[in-house]
């Protein structure tokens, strides 16, 4: 039975959980060294209990957040509880360690009070490098794991007595741009002392009785209320689908497939008739088919609900080994954390248009947009422009879509072009809407994005990873699809090509690329065609 607790008490406790958690995040973007996460945020944060459950969370990428209730799990899987001490932070990046993909690093410390383990502080962070073939470690055509950079499993890189040099050192040799990488390790092991600090405060002022006991009932309150929003939608089976225009390797379409059972308050999403891993970098993980499973319902169904471990208790998420969702450990996954993700999302989305599409967006721009520029500064430091795209929202039945943002599963920011000009050998020629772009219906989907990057150094890599480009965003109950997303290259000479959504390409002084995000779906069928 739950042990009853003040009300009043239980939300100074909610809150002050979720401030330790939002106040990491901004300890990262602080301290951080890399504009990707001092600028676009490409971060996230979490506090667990001594058994690897989420209590709370910042106000961050769902997709990391998701994957995060895993994490610690996972990770006690690999390192007991008896190896751990006061002082310590592991790092890991494993994707089938509760992750996702490779620069996706995350740092955990584990929080004793009184000598006992009581909870985890989890800080992720995007590393704008982990080694690897290419600069920033997206390889468009890689086939296989080790091609995407340095695979970390659990190791301590921390105590109590400071960094351990050696691992330290083993860490930085394998990863380009060290100094800067060093940077961001640093704050990510500041934002996860923080948390320890401030926990234990927080169990000094209330005692540990209560404190357990607030967590306890916060998990219970947050199932019955996952419990009750699934229990108002409609009972039934539905089933969607969603496409990937490729892999980067094959140029074929691969679906991702969801049979959902709404029944009492419970949900299956039994994604077994997904298609077979791909050869390609856009695999994904069971963690994040949960977290994109998760996300969705929140949306729809419980947008106030506190997000934490309990409400996963009345969902079942089901992959099928050896499909796009649940590879094996030797493939590559880079674009599936970002990519696939969302296409998971938009299954689900769709699944469920036929019974509530008043609570439903039409397809916006559910992809990463990314380029990811590589080079060398003047000084010979490497230097990677890690740059994810918005583009328009989808329409929904109230109101047009938003131009211009992130939808769905990510809550990165843009790089603002006077960082970029700054930071990088690169000038922003052009930034403006992208008129038009949003398809027709009673409510028009949003406008998406143009942009020009004007190249200054003699030589840049240049890495494209983005959807939506063959297969462009979808309207909703007879609304109209968005423009699919346009990369173009304009060479020095004046020379013009279009760009796959998923390649490697080398760039030279003078050269051009310009992106065009897409437009999102309308919502309704237009009127007199507009």
């Amino acid at each position: 039975m739950t042990a009853r607790i003040d009300p009043f008490a239980l939300e100074v406790i909610r809150n002050a959980l979720t401030s330790i958690a939002e106040e990491m995040s901004l300890v990262v973007m602080r301290s951080a060294r890399s504009p990707l996460l001092r600028e676009a945020g490409d971060l996230s944060s979490a506090l667990t209990d001594a058994d690897g459950n989420m209590i709370a969370q910042g106000r961050d990428i769902p997709m990391h957040l998701g994957v995060m209730c895993f994490t610690v799990k996972e990770f006690l899987k690999r390192v007991p509880p008896d190896r751990l001490a006061p002082g310590d932070v592991w790092f890991l990046n494993l994707p089938e360690v509760g992750g996702n993909h490779l620069p996706d690093v995350k740092a955990i410390r584990p929080i004793f009070i009184d000598s006992e383990l009581r909870g985890f502080a989890v800080s992720l962070a995007h590393w704008a490098d982990i080694g690897g073939a290419v600069p920033g470690s997206y390889v468009a055509s890689a086939t296989d794991a080790w091609q995407e950079g340095l695979r970390i499993p659990p190791v301590r890189l921390f105590t109590a007595a400071g960094p351990d040099r050696e691992k330290l050192d083993f860490v930085l040799a394998n990863v380009r741009g060290a100094d800067e990488r060093e940077g961001d390790i640093l704050a990510q092991m500041a934002a996860t002392r923080a948390a320890d600090q401030k926990l234990q405060q927080l169990y000094a002022e209330h005692g540990q009785a209560t404190i357990e006991a607030a967590v306890t009932a916060l998990h219970d309150r947050a199932e019955a209320q996952m419990r009750a929003a699934i229990a108002d939608l409609p009972a039934g089976e539905y089933h969607g689908e969603d496409w990937l225009d490729d892999d980067g390797v094959e140029d074929r379409r691969i679906a991702v497939r969801v049979r959902i059972e709404l029944k009492g308050d419970e949900a299956v999403f039994d994604f077994s008739g997904s298609d077979d891993a791909a050869r390609g970098p856009i695999n994904s993980t069971p963690f994040i088919a949960s977290a994109a499973a998760f996300y969705a319902m929140k949306a729809l169904a419980g947008p106030d609900i506190q997000p934490n471990g309990g409400c996963y208790r009345p969902m079942t998420v089901i992959t099928r080994p050896g499909s796009i969702l649940e590879p094996d450990i030797t493939l590559p996954v880079v674009g599936g954390n970002h990519e696939t993700s969302q296409r998971v999302a938009d299954a689900i989305f769709r699944a469920l248009e036929p019974v509530v599409p008043e609570r439903l967006t039409a397809g916006g721009a559910t992809t990463s947009g990314l380029l990811l520029f590589g080079g060398k500064r003047a000084d010979g430091a490497w230097t990677t422009l890690y740059e994810t795209h918005g583009g328009g929202e989808g329409a929904r039945i109230d109101r047009d879509g938003a131009p211009v943002i992130r939808v769905h599963l990510s809550n990165v920011m843009n790089t603002p072009a006077e960082i970029i000009e700054a930071e990088y050998p690169i000038q922003i020629r052009c930034q403006k809407l992208r008129r038009g772009s949003g398809g027709a219906g009673a409510h028009r989907g949003g406008d998406g994005l143009h942009r020009e990057y004007h190249v200054l150094a003699d030589e840049m890599s240049l890495t494209t990873m983005f959807e939506r480009r063959i297969i462009p965003p979808y309207g909703l109950q007879g609304g109209e699809n968005g423009a699919p997303f346009h990369v173009e290259l304009v060479a020095s000479d004046g020379t013009r090509r279009e760009l796959p959504g998923k390649v490697n390409v080398r760039l030279g002084k003078g050269d051009t690329v310009v992106i065009e995000s897409s437009g999102g779906g309308g919502y309704g069928p237009p009127y007199n065609g507009t």
